[in-house]
């Protein structure tokens, strides 16, 4: 399993121009599936995000969890497992099949309070970055 997670201060995702979700301060997380993730990876990386500490404290430095006050979004994302080595064209071979990978979705979802786009729909995505803080965590 793998996840993108970008601190922002705003995120959203919009289906068919209609907004589906959307997020003040807090983190947005791109997510894959691969062949061989299960329910503990889900898990794991759910725990993973929550505890990240990539927020400032008072002194500045990136110290403090999600907290209370911030939220995630989250979004399925398959690209995240894209092979490019040969060609131009990227094979998605290793991704998870959307009929295994949409449960392990949502488990990650609700163990990490996260609001969800729609999985499998073709998606806008938006986010306003607070600052240069992307993260790329694997299972």
């Amino acid at each position: 399993m793998r996840a993108l997670v970008q601190r922002v201060t705003h995120a959203a995702v919009r289906v068919d121009g209609t907004t589906v979700a959307e997020i003040g301060p807090g983190l947005l997380v791109l997510l894959g599936v691969t062949h061989g993730d299960g329910t503990a990876d889900s898990d794991r990386l759910a725990a993973k995000v929550k505890a990240l500490r990539v927020f400032e404290d008072a002194a500045g430095r990136m110290n403090e969890p999600l907290g209370q006050m911030r939220e995630i979004l989250c979004v399925g994302q398959f690209t995240l497992y894209a092979d490019s080595a040969r060609g131009n064209r990227p094979s998605f071979a290793a991704a998870a099949s959307g009929e295994q990978a949409k449960p392990l979705y949502e488990r990650f979802c609700a163990q990490a309070g996260a609001q969800g786009g729609v999985f499998g729909a073709h998606m806008e995505v938006e986010l306003v970055n607070d600052g240069p803080v992307t993260l790329l965590l694997e299972t």
